[in-house]
């Protein structure tokens, strides 16, 4: 670590620059007085780096644990620090602009109630929502009370769906990994995730945009506030915009440049982000605003100021992604795998010194294999890994040719003594996973993974060996965060439709037809549903006679395919035919093993 620039604090500088006040207590509960985010839990960051937390990690986290409301420039304000991302307010003519109203509806109300205490009660004239990741959306129910111009990037409401709803009871679970979730805070615990602290846990919303941006250079005045935006899809999410405050001299990079490696696929899991793509729109972003911008902030971390600073700042990250990307390719054409090439690679010598270049979120390792995946699947060319036995059954053929889960244990504590823990920890994985019942060897996999996150550089590796850990000593903790029905409320016919589709049980379903039309009334929407060999698919309404024919609204629709019976819906045909359908849907399980079978 003596190669790193400890001693440079300008970006302590920067995070402190602006200050105004703190919320106190930094404690937002929900309406049943439970905490929805605590920053005060973070106290102990003031101390020394104890020799539990990587020392680059615990700087980065003390960065991020800075709470409170920042002028970034006149006219522009941050509150950072009361969620994972951070809420900036633009004040405009008649009230404020808000950009990115955090996760929860409480801690988005927190926010916006400690900028009226220092800048007056402004009114919310608009919502920017910077790209369709949660944390830039889930609390615009508290901020907003009536309609008012909400901005988006074009396609924001399809992957902000996709990527919360359709597969989100997995990323949910593997998300409470990633963040620490059920983590205490602490020198051997949770101290952050890179990003920021951690994600709170209050109401989720969404209301849908009302004006898309949909092309680079569109110009939209807000309450009196020129804004240029520049589209950048398939970047750090697949909808996503930058933007640029002509007057203020201020461009906001939403998530596209903040001050650590993003993820080029999140460990929660997501589709593989386009790192090459990446690169070219901050080159973009340099070309378009560079000249004209003083004040560069995003919606994580502290803002850049001055013109060479910013420059550099966006070249470094330009450079960073096209670098992962281009030489990830460069040998994978030369026959390396994914996880060769990330035991190889290493960044040039100014990138790996630039602390804003440093894997606090995502990491050269998984963002390296992310890129190969991208190109090159799953699948790594050997005919070896064609059809590989299940982990279950791999590691009970493993721990036998080892000669037991007993010898294992015992080689892989030899490894451990070595200082080898990564393979410590393979070994163990499989002696877990042939017997979960061994005490040893789930006792001994916890410590390695532990000593393993005590080492990581990287916040979300840390949290994922922590909490696995924690899961092998004391089994699953109950999931804490679920899908929001504020979220649901804000699908469409269509992707309410997807959601039962995805959860039918198709083995148990494909031997039966089922036809059932919906006329869904206050949004004049007639679809039908065909079962047919175990899939459940949509198309429009034909001349062959339902089994069923339901009028109803889309509440009660949201209702149904959430396992409610609202009353008054509409229903011609044979009734059990729904019961049927419905009866076909699994429930998901938000709190399915991951370190053990």
């Amino acid at each position: 670590m003596s190669e790193l620039p400890f001693a440079d604090r300008t970006d302590f500088e920067d995070a402190d620059r602006g200050f105004i006040a703190a919320l106190e207590p930094g404690v937002v509960q929900d309406e049943r007085g439970r905490a929805v985010w605590n920053n005060d839990a973070y106290a102990f960051l003031a101390g020394d780096c104890p020799e539990t937390v990587h020392p680059s990690l615990w700087r980065q986290s003390q960065l991020c644990a800075k709470q409170g409301l920042y002028e970034v420039v006149p006219g522009i304000y941050q509150v950072r620090g009361l969620d994972l991302s951070n809420m900036t307010l633009v004040e405009g003519d008649r009230g404020v602009i808000v950009i990115d109203p955090l996760i929860s509806t409480e801690t988005a109300a927190a926010a916006l109630a400690l900028y009226r205490a220092h800048r007056g009660d402004r009114p919310v004239t608009a919502v920017i929502y910077t790209h369709s990741h949660v944390d830039h959306f889930g609390g615009v129910a508290g901020v907003v009370s009536e309609p008012v111009p909400i901005l988006a990037p074009a396609g924001f409401t399809e992957h902000a769906v996709s990527e919360n709803v359709y597969a989100g009871t997995a990323m949910t679970r593997r998300g409470n990994y990633m963040y620490g979730m059920v983590l205490k805070k602490g020198p051997t615990g949770q101290v952050g995730t890179g990003l920021g602290q951690t994600t709170s846990v209050g109401t989720v919303s969404l209301i849908p945009p009302t004006v898309d941006i949909t092309r680079t250079g569109q110009e939209e005045t807000v309450d009196g506030v020129r804004i240029r935006f520049q589209l950048t899809p398939g970047t750090e999410a697949p909808a996503e915009m930058n933007f640029h405050f002509p007057e203020h001299r201020a461009l906001c990079m939403a998530e596209n440049a903040t001050h650590n490696m993003h993820n080029v696929l999140t460990l929660r899991g997501a589709q593989v982000r386009d790192a090459r793509n990446w690169s070219r729109y901050l080159t973009e972003a340099l070309a378009l605003f560079g000249s004209d911008a003083e004040v560069a902030f995003a919606s994580h971390h502290w803002p850049t100021w001055g013109r060479e600073r910013i420059a550099q700042h966006l070249t470094e990250q330009r450079d960073l992604y096209a670098y992962l990307h281009d030489q990830t390719l460069r040998l994978i054409n030369r026959g390396w795998t994914g996880t060769e090439i990330a035991e190889r690679f290493e960044l040039p010598p100014a990138l790996e010194s630039a602390w804003h270049a440093r894997g606090y979120y995502g990491s050269v390792s998984h963002n390296v294999k992310a890129v190969y995946q991208r190109y090159m699947g799953w699948f790594d060319g050997n005919p070896a890994s064609l059809w590989e036995h299940p982990p279950v059954e791999s590691a009970k053929r493993y721990v036998d040719c080892l000669g037991g889960v007993d010898r294992v244990v015992e080689k892989a504590a030899e490894y451990a003594s070595a200082g080898d823990l990564r393979f410590a920890a393979q070994l163990l994985k499989h002696a877990v996973f042939a017997e979960p019942d061994h005490a040893a060897a789930k006792d001994l996999l916890a410590d390695t993974y532990q000593q393993l996150g005590f080492g990581a550089e990287n916040g979300p590796w840390r949290n994922f060996y922590l909490t696995g850990a924690q899961e092998l000593r004391n089994g699953v903790t109950p999931n804490p965060i679920s899908i929001s029905g504020g979220i649901l409320a804000a699908l469409t016919v269509e992707q309410l439709l997807d959601s039962v589709a995805i959860r039918i049980d198709g083995p148990r379903a494909a031997g039966t037809r089922l036809v059932l039309d919906w006329h869904v009334t206050d949004v004049d929407e007639h679809v039908r549903t065909t079962l047919s060999n175990g899939a459940l698919v949509q198309e429009p309404v034909g001349t062959e006679p339902a089994d069923l024919v339901l009028t109803l609204t889309k509440p009660q629709l949201l209702a149904l395919v959430t396992g409610q019976r609202p009353a008054d819906v509409d229903q011609q045909g044979d009734h059990e035919a729904l019961t049927a359908l419905l009866d076909f849907a699994d429930d998901p399980d938000p709190d399915f093993p991951i370190v053990t079978p």
